[in-house]
């Protein structure tokens, strides 16, 4: 059975109260560090967790600066995209992140937090604010809107940004094709309170995507199987995802009997027919688990 949910409305919580529930739960959050300038040409540099990526074309990322709670007053970095209506967004590193968590401290208006992290500027060639020389990746970007999403202290203002140009560190490309290894890449992101995650090789894991092809969903699963207390949800859509043509064939069951375990299995649990049908979906569990799906399948449907 499901664990119970407790029900909360943002109308019985003050919103820091329930901001707390949004940051916990909605995580890991993508961090923009985002570099600007004023029209008088003062830089600022300042992490928002409340930021994406919203079209391919054009391409466009979005971040929210949110007014201070305290006194409802705005941000440098949104006072200084309504001036200057550019923006590069830069992405840390877990190099980088104490540096980047320095930044985000509330310095006077006009300080330069470059300086009072540590980082470098180094000049954008589409934009006028300066991008950071030791992120891994940055975008420059041209806001093309500004949307005020309420009029409290702490609403958000989300800034809308057409990007123009990227720069993206050559150790963490991928070979041969476009895009960024995420085994070469640290990339950092928020959660709720002081903790962040950190993208490490043995976190990452890959998931098929199904409009590769066309399971046949839960609902076509033999009985024995949806309604498995072995099984967990991730292991059920893993045999759903797989097409009516490519399900194993009477051979096919008939073949996989010879394997070492599955011959043990059947041979020392040969007694006990339910004890055998469970020891087996223990073993298919365990190769679910290391993908090797077509195998499981065929042990599922011995001795159906």
């Amino acid at each position: 059975m499901p664990t119970a949910h407790r029900p909360i409305a943002p109308a019985d919580l003050s919103p820091p109260d329930f901001y707390q529930y949004m940051i916990g739960a909605i995580a890991p959050r993508p961090i923009a560090f985002a570099s600007t300038v004023s029209a008088e040409g003062k830089v600022n540099l300042s992490p928002y967790s409340f930021f994406n990526v919203m079209s391919m074309n054009p391409p466009i990322l979005v971040f929210s600066a949110t007014s201070r709670g305290r006194d409802n007053s705005e941000k440098d970095t949104l006072l200084n995209v309504r001036e200057v209506p550019e923006v590069v967004i830069n992405i840390c590193d877990y190099a980088l992140v104490e540096q980047l968590s320095l930044a985000s401290a509330e310095y006077p208006t006009g300080v330069n937090e470059f300086a009072k992290a540590g980082l470098t500027e180094a000049a954008a060639t589409q934009v006028r604010p300066p991008r950071v020389a030791e992120c891994p990746v940055a975008f420059e970007c041209v806001v093309e809107q500004i949307i005020a999403l309420g009029d409290a202290p702490g609403h958000g203002n989300l800034i809308v940004c057409r990007v123009v140009q990227a720069h993206v560190r050559e150790d963490i490309l991928l070979d041969g094709r476009p895009g960024i290894d995420p085994l070469k890449f640290e990339a950092v992101s928020r959660l709720g309170g002081d903790w962040y995650s950190r993208l490490t090789p043995e976190n990452l894991f890959k998931v098929g995507r199904p409009n590769q092809r066309l399971g046949i969903g839960f609902d076509e699963l033999p009985a024995h199987i949806r309604h498995s207390d072995v099984l967990t949800g991730n292991h059920l859509a893993k045999l759903a995802n797989v097409e009516r043509a490519a399900l194993p064939t009477p051979a096919q069951i008939e073949e996989i009997k010879a394997e070492p375990m599955v011959a043990y299995l059947l041979n020392k649990h040969r007694a006990d027919a339910t004890e055998q049908a469970r020891q087996l979906t223990l073993l298919a569990r365990q190769w679910l688990d290391e993908n090797r799906v077509a195998e499981a399948w065929r042990v599922l449907l011995v001795g159906v």
